[in-house]
Order: C-alpha cells, then sequence, then structure tokens
C-alpha cells in the first residue's frame, strides 16, 4: 500500500477544518426587525405609511382648551339630570311600554351631520359618492357612480365600493355613547332605491382590540321605481364578518353595545347609483322568537 492512498489529500482536510471551524463558531440569535415584534395598526393597500407620533396632531391651543371645557360639563349636567329622569332621558314607563323607536330620521341638513360618507377613493379608486337632503327636507340622498377599477399601485386588487356610516355619539370628555336596542329585535328601515342590493353594516362594541374590525351584516334589496319601501330585518339574521370574511364562530349581537350603523355598496355594477332613506328605526316583533338563526359553534361541546 503506497503513502498517497493512506494519506487523505490537502483539500480535503481544508475542507473538514472549515467545517469544524463553522460548528464551534457561537450562533448569533436571530434578528428580528423591530416591525415584525410590535403588530401597528391596519393600512389599506396604496395609503402612505404615518410615521409621525400621535401627539404631533394635538393642537395645543389655550383658547381651545377652554372651549372644550365648557362642552364637556355642560354634556356631563345634561348625562346627570338624564339619569334621574329616566334612561335615555325618558320616564321608566314609557321605556318599558316602548315598542318602536326611530333613532335617525332626516329632517334638514344639520340631521347630515351626524354621517360618513366613504368610498374607494381613499385608496386610488375611482368611484364617487355624495350625501345631500332630499326633496322638502325630509329624507337623505346617498348618490354617485360606482367604478370597480381598481388603482394602479402593485398591491390593490380589487376595488368598487361606496359607503355612508353613522359617526360614533360621544358623551362628556369623549366617552363613548353607546346604542341600547336590547328592548327591541327587529331593524326598520323605510328606504327607496334604485334595485342594488346593499349591504347593512351593524358595529357593536368589543372588548379586545383585534375585535375592532368586527361588524354584523345583512343584505338589503332595493325594489327601484318610485314607490317606497319598508324594510323589517330581524337582529337575528345578522352575521358576523371581519374585514369582509364571514366568521368560523358565529354570535348573535349584542344589543346593549350599538355603536354605528352602515350602508355599503360592492356589487360590482359599474353606474350610477342611488338611495334614499327617509328613517332608520327599531321594532319589536313579536312574531318573531329565534334569538340567533345561524349556528353556533363551540369549542367545547357538552357531552349528553
Amino acid at each position: 500500500m503506497s503513502w498517497s492512498r493512506c494519506v487523505p489529500p490537502l483539500g480535503l482536510l481544508r475542507c473538514i477544518q472549515q467545517q469544524q471551524i463553522l460548528l464551534l463558531r457561537p450562533i448569533s440569535p436571530l434578528s428580528v426587525p423591530s416591525r415584525a415584534m410590535i403588530p401597528g395598526q391596519y393600512r389599506r393597500p396604496g395609503e402612505p405609511r404615518e410615521d409621525d407620533p400621535p401627539w404631533k396632531k394635538i393642537n395645543f391651543s389655550f383658547s381651545k382648551g377652554l372651549e372644550g371645557i365648557k362642552k364637556h360639563f355642560t354634556l356631563l349636567k345634561k348625562e346627570f339630570f338624564e339619569r334621574w329622569v329616566g334612561p335615555q332621558g325618558k320616564p321608566l314607563i314609557e321605556h318599558m311600554l316602548e315598542q318602536n323607536q326611530v333613532v335617525w330620521e332626516f329632517r334638514g341638513a344639520e340631521s347630515l351631520d351626524q354621517w360618513i360618507v366613504s368610498s374607494d377613493r381613499e385608496i386610488g379608486g375611482q368611484s364617487e359618492a355624495h350625501l345631500k337632503v332630499g326633496k322638502n327636507n325630509s329624507t337623505c340622498l346617498l348618490y354617485g357612480t360606482l367604478r370597480s377599477t381598481p388603482p394602479r399601485d402593485g398591491e390593490t386588487r380589487y376595488s368598487g365600493y361606496c359607503s355612508m356610516r353613522s359617526k360614533q355619539p360621544l358623551v362628556s370628555f369623549d366617552r363613548k355613547k353607546h346604542y341600547d336596542w336590547s328592548s327591541f329585535n327587529t331593524l326598520h328601515l323605510r328606504v327607496r332605491g334604485d334595485g342594488r342590493p346593499w349591504m347593512i353594516n351593524i358595529a357593536a362594541e368589543t372588548y379586545f382590540s383585534h375585535q375592532k374590525d368586527d361588524i354584523y351584516n345583512y343584505f338589503l334589496y332595493t325594489r327601484g321605481g318610485p314607490y317606497w319601501q319598508d324594510v323589517k330585518v330581524p337582529f337575528s339574521k345578522f352575521f358576523l364578518t371581519h374585514r369582509g370574511r364571514i366568521h368560523d364562530h358565529q354570535y348573535c349581537l349584542w344589543l346593549d353595545k350599538i355603536n354605528t350603523i352602515g350602508f355599503t355598496l360592492a356589487d360590482k355594477a359599474d353606474g350610477p347609483f342611488q338611495l334614499e332613506i327617509d328613517y332608520i328605526g327599531v321594532c319589536k316583533d313579536y312574531a318573531h322568537t329565534s334569538d340567533f338563526d345561524y349556528e353556533l359553534h363551540k369549542r367545547n361541546p357538552e357531552v349528553l
């Protein structure tokens, strides 16, 4: 046996030494970018990222502070005396026997201040939506043009929506005021549309931050034509969604913690639209006895 067959070649020895050095080298911890460790707020595709701290948006004005103090103490006084009269300033017997309640009615231009109109123009789309008072100052008219062409930003894949949403009511010191509809079981609308299908959106108060985009939805089918239609939708038919996706785990709407209500059009039919609303209310329908019309999934089902 020759010496060249017993000794491994020089290149193989260098390769083994390099591998031993790599194995003995201390492993540094994985570097995770700071953006991935701290979950930020949801940003729509196409919107610029806001890097400014929140305190930069505050207007430090002495006169504005005095006006705010006067406003909030006036609201606190009103809230205090309404509690002595009854819920929402109504006598207790009237609150217990009430079967119909008009929550929003449009009687004049000042009633439109309680609503917010939005469209896909916020993400670079081409749809337009406007809100104005109808004839005789007794209705509101939501009209505009729907276009489903997505913006050319390289991120947005779908577009084409218009919506109106009620503002979150606030009491003294900017505390949220919730609508208590626990005495009712049906949503009552008087509308006049153009035959397009709409989506009714109801947002309730949540306990966790990741549930802030949870919304209850149901469909509103308008007939079109010159005639008004009275629409009654039981609250048990509203299903839970999160950013447009239906939840696997459904549960009924909390009627004592209602925040806002809205209407969305996204039927992918480009062209003009209009929806006229007379009033939005709630009622008690004794013929409807269901609490929730969808299957409830239990994580820990009871064993019979």
